[in-house]
């Protein structure tokens, strides 16, 4: 997942030094970052060390990261005037330029991630004042108070979501992802209307190897099999190997490790990766095996190694 080096001590102690602000827009240090997962837990890919907020920092929003309490925007999205301010993207050279080291670092095997956020999961930080911990309820009272400049919002941001992954495309990146963190907390007729036709805008969009990630994504999956992505992934709400309509796509399929099982003993760890690992292989032709989300702060580096080993390991042709 993106940001799977956080955990990492090597994370860590760089983190001592800069702001994630400043990590973010250091070629130097992005790539650096970018690349200690590859080195340090032998993964098969590196995903790109940036933000979802890294694309409306290049639209006019003044972003800050501020530890324990998320991003905080200076300027958010209040009413249909503040609409009227966003502009086309601009100042993302130091992107490009981190691509480009990390390539150049990067064993020729090992390809290199790239990814935006979705343009509801995105707005969902900059629309209102409230906590952008939790920011699911200002962008729903938007779009239920004033569903046409929502919908106004979402063009604008999938234009420019296209142009950015377009951006990273030229730079070098070999496949994509979307993150849509908040977007499944909507029910399915909010979802179709607002969300779906975006999306597939952005996978026509930009001819890539491609990844949709959503979280809370069970009630939605037959709606993401529509969407244009190549490889679907699913969070803890969707069980492999159990749920028929899973088990039936012709799509790719990522995930699902719950985070929480690296906290638990060897044994644990290893009886629901192998679970989940003969799963996928009975249903799935095409898998890639990673965790449900984000790896949790203050993971044991050794039991993420042990997980990657059962992985490489396992007997995927009979």
């Amino acid at each position: 997942m993106r940001q799977a080096g956080r955990f990492l001590p090597e994370y860590q102690e760089i983190k001592k030094h800069y702001s994630l602000d400043e990590m973010f827009k250091q070629p130097d240090i992005a790539s650096k970052v970018t690349l200690l997962p590859v080195e340090l837990l032998k993964v098969d890919a590196a995903i790109l060390f940036a933000d979802i907020l890294t694309l409306p920092s290049a639209m006019g929003f003044d972003i800050q990261f501020v530890d324990g309490h998320g991003p905080v925007i200076k300027n958010p999205i209040l009413t249909q005037s503040d609409i009227q301010k966003i502009h086309h993207l601009d100042n993302l050279f130091s992107l490009e330029k981190t691509i480009q080291k990390i390539n150049a670092a990067l064993p020729a095997d090992i390809p290199l991630i790239g990814f935006a956020g979705s343009p509801y999961s995105v707005l969902a930080y900059l629309i209102g004042n409230k906590s952008r911990l939790n920011p699911s309820s200002e962008i729903i009272k938007f779009i239920y108070c004033d569903p046409h400049a929502f919908h106004k919002l979402m063009n604008i941001f999938t234009r420019n979501t296209i142009q950015y992954l377009k951006l990273q495309k030229k730079a070098g990146i070999k496949a994509f992802q979307i993150f849509d963190t908040w977007a499944g907390q909507l029910r399915r007729k909010d979802y179709k209307e607002f969300v779906m036709p975006y999306v597939q805008q952005i996978f026509k969009g930009v001819d890539l190897p491609s990844i949709y990630y959503l979280k809370n994504s069970a009630h939605l999956f037959d709606l993401l099999e529509r969407l244009g992505a190549d490889v679907l992934s699913v969070c803890e709400t969707v069980t492999i190997g159990e749920n028929p309509l899973v088990n039936r796509t012709k799509k790719g399929i990522q995930g699902n490790l719950f985070n929480g099982i690296l906290k638990g003993s060897p044994a644990f760890i290893n009886n629901e990766v192998m679970t989940l690992l003969t799963a996928a292989k009975k249903h799935h032709k095409k898998y890639i095996f990673n965790l449900n989300h984000g790896i949790l702060p203050g993971t044991d580096v050794d039991k993420a190694k042990y997980v990657i080993h059962l992985v490489k390991n396992f007997k995927w042709k009979n």
